[in-house]
């Protein structure tokens, strides 16, 4: 599919569920016109689809008057990313329109606009590692990776890092001592509230795939982990065991 003209009226709904807290966001070609984010103890499933109602209520759209849909595909929470994604492939599929997939990391380092540095995404993988990935701020296609996303230990993350770096992620503030003995004067740390995903820094990103005719149909969307599941991690572990038996 080719470059698609005049994305200025395109109305895009996008999800993100991909860690503890969750947004939900309506814009209008570059334009935000509404945003919900919660990041409060529940689960997604008892909480997206109320947002999203919440949000087409107060604007006066309808789910037939949108064009685009979008959702953050990870890495991140295995079963928020599954929640967020059958939520937009079902509203995808039943209204037969495009989706598309954004990812986690470059999500969060749109939070850094301009920034004079390499951005480093640093997001909570849980298991005492990150994900991981960096990226460059680019005037016009915002942040641009320069490296293959990863999860890791954050020290040796950190350790292979050169140069100064600017940091951004659940991961900053979990791991604030271990990067500042590590980087110290390397480390550049935004404000608390700039580690936080939003979903319309996902939507910006899916309005430039839409325009250069990145769309998916939805059945074809699926979750970014980077590392396999516990439950494949069971799995191979008891084929593994079965094989020795």
């Amino acid at each position: 599919m080719g470059l698609v003209e005049g994305v200025e009226g395109i109305k895009i709904l996008t999800l993100d569920s991909s860690s503890s807290s969750g947004s939900v966001s309506l814009c209008q070609g570059e334009s935000l016109v509404a945003e919900s984010f919660l990041n409060v103890r529940s689960t997604h499933s008892e909480k997206l689809l109320k947002q999203v109602d919440l949000l087409l209520g107060e604007t006066g759209w309808r789910l037939e008057d949108l064009d685009l849909f979008a959702v953050v595909t990870g890495p991140g929470s295995f079963t928020g990313l599954r929640i967020g994604i059958a939520t937009i492939k079902g509203l995808a599929q039943v209204l037969k329109k495009p989706a598309v997939p954004v990812s986690t990391l470059q999500t969060v380092a749109m939070n850094l606009p301009l920034s004079p540095v390499p951005i480093c995404a640093f997001l909570d993988a849980r298991k005492k590692e990150v994900y991981s990935q960096l990226f460059e701020w680019h005037p016009t296609s915002g942040p641009v990776a320069i490296g293959e996303p990863v999860v890791l230990p954050p020290e040796r993350l950190l350790l292979d890092l050169s140069g100064p770096v600017a940091l951004v992620g659940d991961g900053v503030p979990l791991y604030f001592q271990m990067i500042k003995g590590i980087l110290a004067e390397r480390a550049l740390i935004p404000v608390a509230t700039a580690h936080q995903l939003r979903a319309s820094k996902a939507s910006w990103l899916a309005l430039q795939a839409y325009q250069s005719g990145l769309v998916q149909e939805a059945a074809e969307i699926h979750p970014t982990y980077i590392r396999p599941s516990d439950a494949e991690l069971n799995l191979s572990v008891k084929q593994s065991n079965l094989k020795r038996g």
